[in-house]
């Protein structure tokens, strides 16, 4: 090659080195996008993960006793729908905005209902099924069907009155059961992000059973095994548990022996609250402390709900009100803001004035118009207070 073609040809060479540095030189100035391409690249790191506390969520709860349906109560019903139906508004009327405030509300269906036989009053009570259509209608959510009467109209009552309650949306029932599966699952409601697990005993059936080839079920107060199973296995899976049960003497303010060594029993297991009803009478409401710190919630009986029972007290009844909270981070459950709110049931003339007043709405001049009935001259607004304090501690109620 001449030494000239060598020259152009190296001169070239230099010319493509020189403009390679200075590309390398802009480049490394502002690269792809003004990012230095020699310069240290911060790599993305993944983004710290910051634990958000678990809520903490709260339930209120009203409870009320046993929903006692006489003769006078439904031929009342009768009386105000004109003949044609029932309408039982009139009973729960001055009680419905507090059912309907409470988150979940809980009520003992004394008297079966039982499409195929007529209403009847004691002692084998059976109740249009309007009155179920009416305490659901107002806020009922719970409705336990435990209770010594449950079988005044047989298997198929029971079975038609399980059936009816299946029906009313919005209401979840507990204590009589359709067959082995159906005693075997877990009854629950849930509210507000709280799932309530759901069981229903009953002491009595005023000495009638079911049929022995009958698949229906009942849980009787003596059935501990079944007992501590249900609870047991609806503490597994649900956030709380709620017992309703019927038990205890007839017209005694005092509870049995048996009814607190069977609270004790059944807190243990997993009870975080235990409603009590068939006294017909108030009965004590109290905390049971549990070896692991934890407190369940005992009303021993909260009386009658309404009923055409005719002493002072027997138409004294109660609501009890409590809030459960539940603390996701810890799994802790506690019960607080328990209220016992005295009720009474006033009628003076047997089958058209039979209706529920808060203590606080009552007055002297209602319960002189009572007092007759009841044949205490004594039965006053102050007579009921002295009665209901006597019973009721006085950190459950107001001042």
């Amino acid at each position: 090659m001449a030494k000239r073609e060598v020259k152009v040809f190296l001169s070239i060479i230099l010319t493509m080195v020189l403009l390679c540095g200075v590309g390398v030189l802009l480049a490394t100035k502002t690269g792809d996008g003004s990012v230095p391409v020699e310069a240290p690249v911060n790599t993305p790191t993944p983004a710290e993960t910051t634990t958000e506390p678990l809520p903490t969520v709260s339930v209120s709860f009203l409870s009320v006793g046993d929903n006692l349906i006489h003769d006078g109560i439904y031929q009342q019903a009768n009386k105000r729908a004109g003949g044609n139906g029932y309408d039982f508004s009139y009973c729960y009327k001055n009680i419905a905005p507090d059912v309907a405030a409470a988150d979940v509300a809980t009520i003992n269906q004394e008297t079966i209902i039982s499409k195929s036989n007529k209403p009847s009053g004691y002692p084998l009570f059976n109740s249009p099924h309007e009155v179920g259509d009416e305490i659901a209608k107002i806020g009922f959510d719970v409705i336990t069907m435990a209770n010594n009467h449950m079988i005044d109209k047989g298997a198929k009552g029971l079975s038609e009155a399980i059936e009816y309650w299946d029906s009313v949306d919005g209401v979840v029932r507990t204590g009589a059961y359709k067959n082995e599966e159906d005693l075997n699952r877990v009854e629950y409601i849930e509210s507000n992000g709280l799932k309530i697990g759901l069981v229903g005993v009953t002491q009595y059936t005023n000495g009638l059973s079911l049929p022995k080839d009958s698949e229906l079920k009942i849980i009787y107060s003596d059935d501990e095994d079944i007992i501590e199973r249900k609870i047991k296995n609806a503490k597994e899976s649900c956030d709380m548990v709620l017992v309703n049960i019927h038990w205890g003497n007839e017209y005694q303010t005092t509870p049995t022996q048996d009814q607190k060594n069977l609270a004790a029993k059944m807190a243990n297991w997993g009870a975080d609250v235990i409603i009590g009803h068939h006294p017909h009478v108030i009965q004590p409401v109290e905390f049971i402390e549990k070896a692991d710190g934890t407190r369940t919630l005992v009303a021993y009986s909260l009386g009658n709900f309404i009923s055409q029972q005719n002493t002072p007290a027997r138409v004294v009844g109660g609501m009890l009100r409590y809030t459960a909270t539940k603390d996701f981070n810890t799994g802790k459950l506690t019960v607080s803001d328990v209220n016992f709110e005295p009720i009474v049931t006033h009628y003076v003339n047997g089958s058209h004035d039979v209706q529920i007043f808060k203590l606080s709405q009552y007055n002297d001049d209602l319960a002189k118009r009572q007092s007759g009935r009841l044949k205490d001259s004594k039965f006053s607004v102050s007579y009921i207070k002295e009665f209901v304090s006597g019973i009721i501690d006085g950190q459950f109620l107001d001042s």
